[in-house]
């Protein structure tokens, strides 16, 4: 089967043609990070989404970089750093999050009564 016909297939890499993967939410999640060959540190998840997360990384970062999330109560989630800046590290998912378990995390850390997705 060629490259293409894979690629058409994969709801990330259908995602990743947008401007932005998938809506994104400010949140404050406690969680775990652990780089590929390390040992795991406490984070804050600062936004989440489908696709990816946003979190505090005291020591820099390198794009590429292999880690997983642990968030409260669900298996790590494989993911690649896509950015680090300042102390924070945007990650992709490397299989894209359930919607279900994705609106759970958010029902469950959430403060308001409304999601407030970034622009």
């Amino acid at each position: 089967m060629s490259d293409y016909l894979i690629q058409t297939r994969d709801p990330y890499f259908a995602a990743a043609q947008e401007d932005r993967s998938a809506p994104r939410t400010r949140i404050s999640i406690p969680a775990t990070l652990r780089m590929s060959g390390g040992r795991g540190f406490q984070t804050v998840v600062h936004d989440l989404s489908l696709s990816g997360f946003c979190a505090a990384a005291v020591n820099r970062l390198q794009p590429g970089m292999i880690c997983w999330l642990t968030l409260p109560g669900l298996e790590s989630l494989q993911s690649e750093v896509i950015w680090w800046d300042n102390s924070l590290a945007g990650c992709a998912f490397e299989q894209l999050l359930s919607p279900v378990i994705h609106d759970n995390i958010l029902t469950r850390y959430s403060n308001a009564p409304t999601f407030r997705p970034l622009t």
